[in-house]
């Protein structure tokens, strides 16, 4: 998979060596030609940086006003920023794009063969067992061994026709490849120990090693340049101090990690990351120059627009107090289709609720209930705080307390359950209490009747029993006369048959318990 994406890469380099026949030449016009690629991508996140950068004194101002309140401060900003149409994280997610297009690159100077050739394995083991037969020392482990197709494709070119000779048709592919440049072999490495071994009196050895050696410091130098310019035309939008000890630190270990990526890659992604500093300063120059003029247009296209529109909103307001002074303002018909909708949906609901209203009116009316300021059920402003059902007299006159409840709960429904009229002077303890006091009322009431019910039934049996007893004298009185007995023994026969009468009742329970 990481052969196909690199092939694109390895097709320009192989073309621009082509037509160039230098391969330092080809790799400082392969960054021309990505940073010509990237433009678009690098302008846009130029401009988003430089739109952000504007914004840091309107940002200062908010970070001053909602200090401490950390929540309110990221919605302002974010209000910023959508008014603005800024996207701070736009500027960051485009300068991640050359990172891919440097491990690509890599691969294919560290695989010339393989990778920029497209040659086969079978060419590098061949070449490998060839050299090797002629006594070189080549390895294909080791840190020496991630590099040594770079070795072999140095030493084709410098035995391209010893090689085409003993070789013929095991090369497939195989291209003379020259890596000079400047009298640099931009496939080797640069030593940063080079002074401990060389030999000072031949130039054509030392100046070459001091060139390579020279490479990582070339290129940290230019990477803090271009971070520098970068800054400065672009200043942080964070004034807490942050993100400039984040910058700072950034200068300092972006150029040390180029002098060590240097020193450990050969020599040709040092000529890249060179070239592609400088390039990279030129376009943030020119980007920086057009775009400060775009944005200056824009500025004051915008600050136009928002004047114009303050001044409007101003005549308009003095207007209006003009005309309220002078008894002549009107309601203003002309307005947006959502706030039509709303006042017609409005209406609707008006209407809807005035129907309600008067179906529940009809309907009283029809069942007699008029309308009450106060229910009974109202404690303070509770409208109902003895239920929406309530009947005062539901126990005194219990053959209407079925009809008076539903009339009572029709007349209740829909109704509000607070009285807005009455002030809530009543607590919760004293409306509780007056509900369990009239309960009890209630009860006491229901108990008083039940008594009197009772002394009636014994006034009834006591009239009856009375006249049992008459009924018995006039018998025995009508017994007496029939038997010639005077009217003493009479009397005394009728007040035995009495005190016979309750023994004899007591005689009959008796016998009804038994059974």
């Amino acid at each position: 998979m990481w052969a196909t994406i690199t092939k694109p890469f390895a097709w320009l380099m192989v073309w621009l060596y082509e037509h160039t026949g230098n391969y330092g030449i080809a790799v400082i016009l392969f960054a021309l030609a990505v940073n010509l690629i990237l433009t678009p991508f690098m302008a846009k996140s130029k401009k988003s940086m430089m739109r952000s950068s504007r914004l840091a004194p309107k940002i200062a101002e908010l970070q001053r006003r909602h200090e401490g309140n950390q929540q309110k401060l990221n919605a302002e900003m974010q209000k910023l920023y959508r008014e603005e149409g800024v996207n701070p994280m736009s500027g960051c997610l485009w300068s991640l794009i050359p990172f891919p297009i440097l491990i690509a690159l890599y691969s294919v100077i560290r695989q010339p063969i393989t990778r920029m050739m497209f040659a086969s394995s079978d060419v590098v083991t061949t070449l490998q067992e060839y050299f090797m037969g002629k006594g070189f020392e080549l390895s294909a482990t080791g840190r020496s061994g991630a590099y040594i197709e770079i070795q072999l494709a140095d030493l084709a070119h410098q035995y391209w026709s010893e090689i085409q000779t003993a070789l013929a048709g095991k090369l497939d592919r195989l291209l003379d490849l020259d890596f000079s440049f400047l009298g640099l072999n931009l496939g080797e490495q640069p030593r940063w120990n080079f002074f401990m071994d060389t030999n000072w009196s031949d130039a054509s050895v030392w100046l070459p090693a001091l060139g390579l050696f020279l490479i990582p410091f070339i290129s940290a130098l230019l990477s803090w340049a271009a971070m520098q310019i970068s800054s400065k035309t672009n200043p942080t939008t964070d004034t807490t101090g942050q993100a400039a000890s984040t910058m700072k630190t950034m200068n300092f270990m972006m150029p040390l990690m180029s002098i060590w990526i240097c020193f450990v890659m050969p020599a040709a992604m040092g000529i890249y990351w060179i070239a592609n500093s400088v390039f990279g300063i030129i376009r943030d120059f020119v980007l920086t120059k057009v775009f400060k003029r775009q944005l200056d247009i824009e500025d004051a296209e915008r600050q136009a627009q928002r004047s114009a529109r303050e001044k409007e909103l101003e005549r308009k307001r003095l207007e209006t107090e003009l005309l309220r002074a002078q008894g002549k303002t009107e309601v203003n018909t002309n307005t947006s289709k959502k706030k039509r909708q709303a006042g017609e949906k409005q209406e609707r609901e008006e209407r809807r609720a005035a129907a309600e209203k008067a179906e529940r009116a009809a309907r009283r009316e029809r069942l007699g209930i008029k309308e009450a300021e106060k229910p009974a059920s109202q404690v303070g402003n509770r409208r109902y705080a003895r239920g929406r059902a309530y009947v005062p007299d539901r126990f005194s006159n219990p053959e209407t307390a079925a009809e008076a409840t539903e009339a009572a709960a029709l007349e209740s429904e829909g109704a509000a359950a607070i009285d807005e009229t009455v002030e809530e002077t009543v607590p919760a303890v004293v409306s509780a209490a007056e509900t369990v006091a009239e309960a009890v009322e209630e009860t006491a009431a229901a108990a008083e009747e039940a008594v009197e019910e009772l002394a009636e039934d014994a006034v009834q049996t006591a009239e009856e029993t009375a006249a049992a007893v008459e009924d018995a004298v006039e018998e025995l009185n009508a017994a007496a006369e029939d038997a010639s007995i005077s009217p003493a023994q009479a009397a005394k026969a009728a007040e035995a048959a009495i005190a016979a009468e309750p023994a004899d009742a007591a005689s009959a329970d008796d016998n009804d318990t038994g059974e």
